[in-house]
């Protein structure tokens, strides 16, 4: 997606960011990659102004860049994880907003990484924020990655299915999720028919 002529040196960085990851992890850019897409047409559906609209984009690009520091093994080992490597895999979370919070964006890109596994009510991580202390950017993001998550296949399991993935957010929606971001991604799935290119 095409950016703004004053966010192109961005842009830039972001890319470069991402050649690098693709270098030891072939499938979470392609994930962050899917997601972006999906987050951007769920931030233009909600009218979001161009300059939230390319946070948004970058934001989504880099939102899992973090793993690079979880060893691979991890990320792709099949079937449950134990509580201790869980605890391992949420600090990707907090390794993404260290990484990205060293470059002067003109917008909260760091930010939005940092929320985007955090929920409404709570009870996500890594600070537990809630209701509005999560940027709209993040929650957009949130739902964005629960769908194209759970609807493509990931290195350890097969997809779940889109039905599967919009019935969650639906689950979860004015609980965890923001209702209005929920809706707006139902909206734009089904009008697109929007789905999870096979990496």
């Amino acid at each position: 997606m095409p950016v703004s002529e004053s966010n192109k040196i961005y842009q830039e960085v972001i890319d470069a960011m991402i050649a690098v990851h693709r270098l030891t992890d072939g499938y979470t850019p392609n994930h962050e990659d899917q997601t972006a897409e999906l987050a951007v047409m769920i931030g233009r559906h909600l009218d979001l102004a161009t300059e939230r609209i390319d946070a948004l984009h970058m934001a989504s690009q880099v939102h899992d860049i973090g793993k690079a520091r979880i060893p691979l093994a991890l990320l792709t080992k099949p079937g449950r994880i134990s509580v201790e490597e869980y605890d391992v895999l949420k600090t990707h979370v907090q390794f993404g907003y260290e990484i990205l919070n060293k470059i002067s964006f003109p917008f909260n890109l760091a930010e939005i990484v940092h929320c985007h596994h955090e929920y409404l009510d709570g009870s996500g991580y890594p600070r537990g924020i809630s209701g509005d202390e999560i940027p709209l950017e993040a929650r957009i993001l949130t739902v964005a990655d629960i769908v194209e998550s759970m609807s493509a296949d990931r290195p350890y399991r097969k997809s779940l299915g889109m039905s599967a993935a919009l019935d969650e957010i639906q689950r979860q929606s004015g609980v965890r999720l923001d209702a209005v971001v929920v809706d707006a991604c139902l909206d734009v799935v089904k009008r697109s028919n929007w789905r999870p290119i096979s990496n």
